[in-house]
């Protein structure tokens, strides 16, 4: 399972471009997922496609950050340490066959509903004003978005992507109000059930040891790990 390309086609940036066997992302800087170097390979110049990938962000106002995953070129992580890039965001990868068992009703779309936008953002809304951004980032490609709601408002949230023979989660997100009470879940399993999903994977931030047990209590266990180099300009 390459992690590395399965986020970056369930996570697509809208603005790519290559360089050197290098992908350079971009969208709107709405997640590091979407706006950072995917260096899976040894370039030929490596100054010049550290260069280039500088001059890519700097000339969008957006620090340079690179995706360091399983799959990046083994000498990345050091040489960009050696440049000064400081370490971020370390996040866990879990994979597994997830639970098939019904919970409560779900509400199932093929394209996120404004109130389902609402809600995931009002959880995970850390890019200000990018919520536009994140959308189009969200239905760059096939997904499924489901939703508990209660009262005609969506109270925990998420999204999956049909990848072939596995499936992405994404966007878990639960109102502060409706935490505790097992909504992840029941989304979860709905999502994964009504795609067929035998297989499945996430990533998380590594210090959410709270999301890390419920999904190891799905089904899940951690295979890798991965985390982002920047420098800000």
């Amino acid at each position: 399972m390459n992690v590395d390309l399965l986020v970056h086609q369930a996570w697509p940036a809208y603005e790519q471009r290559v360089h050197d066997g290098w992908v350079l992302r971009c969208a709107g800087g709405v997640t590091k997922r979407a706006n950072s170097v995917l260096a899976l390979n040894a370039p030929a110049d490596l100054d010049a496609a550290i260069g280039a990938a500088e001059a890519f962000y700097g000339e969008r106002g957006q620090s340079c950050a690179f995706s360091v995953g399983p799959g990046a070129w083994a000498g990345l992580d050091a040489e960009l340490a050696r440049r000064g890039y400081e370490l971020v965001d370390p996040t866990v990868i879990m994979a597994g066959s997830p639970s098939a068992e019904p919970g409560g009703p779900v509400r199932i779309e093929d394209r996120p509903w404004p109130e389902w936008l609402e809600t995931w953002w009002s959880v995970d809304g850390r890019y200000g004003a990018g919520l536009a951004e994140a959308a189009r980032i969200c239905t760059g490609v096939p997904a499924w978005y489901g939703a508990v709601e209660e009262d005609g408002v969506p109270v925990a949230v998420g999204r999956l992507v049909p990848q072939g023979d596995t499936a992405g989660v994404f966007c878990m997100a639960t109102l502060p109000r409706a935490r505790r009470r097992g909504l992840a879940r029941t989304v979860l399993r709905a999502l994964t059930r009504h795609a067929g999903a035998k297989n499945a994977y996430l990533v998380t931030t590594e210090p959410n040891h709270g999301a890390q047990a419920l999904y190891r209590a799905e089904g899940f266990e951690t295979i890798g790990r991965y985390h982002y180099r920047v420098r800000t300009p």
